[in-house]
């Protein structure tokens, strides 16, 4: 999912302008401006960071009107530095200020995902450890901030519960047991992947005898991470998960887990600050 799949990229734009403009459009400028004014943006960064959105916010002033000339001179997932223009926008005024708020919008949620992960990346840089998102997702942006992971140099996890088998502790609850859910689930013939989520080691134990996978090793404290990763023996794939910060990620990291999953980077990223100013 390196590459923005235009067709899904439209309708998200879309429903977002409509959110924003509804049927009368932005009266503001309708009635202060005139069709003719003519205006120069730059997209201008306020911090460093990480880019992403540029093409999403470009997909917006397309929609809105295909005769605005919009000119991108940085990429998703290029470092970006304070003060630097990042795109170019020149068209009828009263259609570029239309869709100001929507393509910041886009741009500074999407931006501060990367920035984030880009930073938690970065601290494990010298570990064989890969950071992951989660399911954790703003409802229908899923497919964008999936894609602002990766270019901030994550990974992403499943997409959905439709694309890999991650037994947690409601189903183990349900089910009965570790044993029972994993081996209903070990009857399955196809090659779909198989996840279950333990809280402790006797948990982890009972599980490895099944080869699920990946086992999840939720809010282990360090000295059991090291302890899972020894008895493990590179059997099966760990993934470290819950409490994840910048504090500890390193810590989490050096035990030997292959996996860090972190909901905090889709679901709290501070945005980055990023700006529309008028050149003329």
């Amino acid at each position: 999912m390196n590459a923005l799949n235009h067709s899904q990229l439209k309708k998200i734009v879309k429903s977002a302008l409509k959110e924003d403009l509804g049927k009368l459009g932005d009266i503001t400028s309708k009635n202060v401006l005139l069709k003719k004014d003519k205006a120069i943006f730059h997209f201008v960064s306020r911090e460093k960071g990480i880019l992403c959105g540029i093409d999403v916010s470009k997909k917006v002033y397309e929609i809105i009107n295909d005769k605005i000339k919009f000119t991108k001179l940085k990429k998703d997932g290029e470092t970006i530095h304070k003060k630097e223009i990042l795109a170019k926008i020149e068209g009828p005024a009263i259609d570029l200020l239309a869709g100001e708020r929507t393509a910041l919008n886009f741009l500074t949620h999407l931006s501060g995902i990367s920035t984030s992960t880009s930073k938690m990346v970065k601290l494990i840089s010298k570990t064989e450890s890969k950071i992951l998102c989660t399911r954790k997702t703003t409802p229908n942006l899923r497919f964008l901030e999936k894609y602002a992971i990766l270019k901030g140099g994550g990974y992403n996890h499943r997409f959905g519960l439709y694309d890999a088998i991650l037994i947690k502790d409601n189903h183990i609850a349900i089910s009965g047991s570790i044993s029972k859910a994993l081996k209903r689930v070990k009857k399955i013939k196809n090659k779909t992947k198989i996840e279950i989520e333990v809280d402790n080691l006797k948990q982890f134990k009972e599980a490895l005898e099944y080869s699920p996978d990946v086992v999840m090793l939720d809010n282990f404290k360090i000295k059991d991470l090291k302890k899972a990763v020894k008895i493990n023996s590179n059997r099966v794939k760990l993934e470290a998960s819950g409490g994840i910060n910048s504090n500890n990620i390193l810590k989490i990291a050096e035990t030997g887990v292959d996996y860090i999953s972190s909901g905090w980077l889709t679901h709290s990223s501070p945005s980055l600050d990023i700006g529309l100013d008028l050149i003329r």
